[in-house]
């Protein structure tokens, strides 16, 4: 433990020497609001670590998203709302109060009843607060993500969700007509239903394929640009041709290019 605070003091000292008198200008001029895009990304790229199951690059990406952490509260501190200490103060103390079966010697619970505890005291919690069911899923959440989230909490209370048929179903008109602005997100929206009920998370499958995509796309361009040739400048029938190999049967090694 002392080795781990210590270096988190020096790493609090480095941002504050950066965002000190003589400092680095760019750090000094850093907002909340500037910072968050980076913020966001960096959250992306521990994501992207843990689903390719790479230690050193989480390693790496767990340092870049608490230097945010600690430049966010720095900033906050310099603006007198709060500092580092007050965060993690917070969050122990949140910590504590929703485990009572360890922290308040409580009975010894199963997994299912702890979370179903955690979500009782979360409700008391937002009762308290005069907060409504939703507020503790973020706005700027990516929509997809945002929906399995919403539908995820009202299933929680027993919100009574259409079955997997109905869903189907309903999918299917939808595409066999010309939807609107708002039938295409009822579309996605009941979409992100049906995977749900299969125990799919929908962010994450969108991710792999797109992964998969791009990962084909390069090997499609790495191939062309081998033979002398570009995107933008092979004949269509051969482009077709590869395309059809790399990305609809998947075989790479016969791909006419």
């Amino acid at each position: 433990m002392d080795k781990t605070l210590e270096a988190i003091g020096n790493l609090i000292g480095t941002v504050q020497t950066l965002r000190g008198p003589g400092g680095c200008n760019w750090d000094r001029k850093q907002t909340l609001e500037s910072l968050r895009p980076y913020m966001l990304e960096e959250a992306y790229e521990v994501a992207d670590a843990v689903d390719q199951g790479n230690m050193e690059e989480l390693r790496k990406e767990l340092g870049d998203l608490l230097l945010h952490i600690i430049m966010s509260s720095e900033i906050s501190r310099d603006n007198g709302d709060f500092d580092l200490a007050e965060v993690a103060c917070r969050i122990t103390e949140k910590l504590r109060r929703r485990h009572p079966h360890v922290f308040d010697k409580a009975t010894s619970l199963t997994p299912e009843e702890v979370e179903k505890q955690w979500e009782a005291i979360k409700a008391k919690e937002k009762r308290e607060q005069k907060k409504s069911f939703f507020d503790s899923i973020p706005n700027s959440m990516p929509a997809l993500q945002k929906a399995w989230r919403i539908q995820q909490r009202a299933s929680e209370v027993g919100f009574p969700w259409p079955a997997e048929a109905e869903l189907t179903e309903e999918i299917g008109n939808v595409l066999r007509s010309e939807p609107d602005f708002s039938e295409a997100g009822a579309l996605l929206f009941s979409l992100v239903s049906l995977l749900r009920q299969k125990g799919i998370e929908p962010e994450k499958a969108l991710r792999e394929h797109n992964r998969d995509f791009m990962d084909k796309f390069n090997y499609l361009e790495k191939h062309l640009h081998e033979r002398g040739f570009t995107l933008s400048n092979a004949d269509e029938a051969f482009m077709e041709d590869a395309v059809r190999s790399i990305f609809h049967t998947g075989d790479k090694e016969n791909t006419m290019l």
